[in-house]
């Protein structure tokens, strides 16, 4: 069974030091693994290794998130969620027994509004809606736009805001984002160095200053994985942990 390799290797984990590492939180809220629904997991096969891959490192439960937006990944909540059962039901066969649930990461543009108008939209928990922009470009009315998320009752999340390369002065661009109640989701393997020195350099003013509110593992593919076990024993990673209220199990 796949579940079992992982299993194994968890009992030798440790940092380079030789101290044992211990995930400090058992919930994932946002990974790529739908198979073959994004960029993400391709293959049920793949997904059920990153899954199992994730419980041998200390989770209990994931969600799943696979991107939405309109010129590349079109996805519904009903194929997601017809994706989420096929999903479950393979992992319980694998003998894996973490929970598995799903939302989305919506992409900031005219797709997630007609979805929030139409009431069909898909939320971790009750309410927390993971939005993400182009890494390159600040959208046009992002203000307006996360109040207009705010006013339709739901709380708004920016996925890895460290990774947005347009971010030029941070206590500006995340303070105005902090001032509109956006909460904001650093990617793990960001604190590790995964993203390269830009990300990890805002991942740890973010950490410094205490505005991490979640922290995810973005799982797309095997190195992501191999990497966030890295990224535990990272300087940075522990800062995160120390500095911030983490409430990824509040969930």
């Amino acid at each position: 069974m796949i579940g079992r390799w992982f299993k194994k290797k968890r009992m030798d984990r440790t940092e380079d030091n030789g101290e044992k590492v211990v995930l400090p939180f058992v919930t994932d809220l946002h990974s790529h693994l739908l198979p073959g629904i994004d960029d993400g997991a391709k293959t049920l096969q793949e997904s059920l290794k990153l899954l199992s891959g994730l419980e041998a490192l200390g989770y209990r439960r994931i969600y799943t998130t696979p991107h939405i937006m309109s010129d590349s990944y079109r996805n519904s909540s009903e194929t997601i969620r017809k994706g989420l059962e096929k999903l479950r039901s393979a992992a319980k066969e694998e003998g894996l027994t973490l929970k598995i649930d799903a939302a989305a990461e919506y992409y900031l543009d005219e797709l997630l509004f007609e979805r929030l108008d139409q009431g069909d939209v898909l939320t971790v928990g009750n309410r927390l809606l993971l939005f993400e922009t182009s890494y390159y470009n600040e959208p046009l009315q992002l203000e307006e736009r996360i109040y207009e998320i705010s006013a339709r009752g739901y709380q708004p999340l920016m996925a890895h805001p460290e990774r947005y390369r347009y971010v030029k002065d941070p206590e500006n661009f995340y303070g105005r984002l902090k001032s509109l109640g956006v909460l904001f989701q650093v990617n793990i393997n960001s604190l590790g160095g995964y993203y390269g020195k830009d990300a990890g350099d805002k991942a740890l003013w973010l950490a410094k200053r205490g505005w991490i509110d979640y922290l995810g593992s973005d799982m797309h593919g095997t190195k992501h994985l191999e990497f966030l076990q890295k990224s535990f024993g990272a300087e940075a990673f522990k800062e995160a942990i120390s500095n911030n209220c983490i409430l990824n199990d509040t969930i």
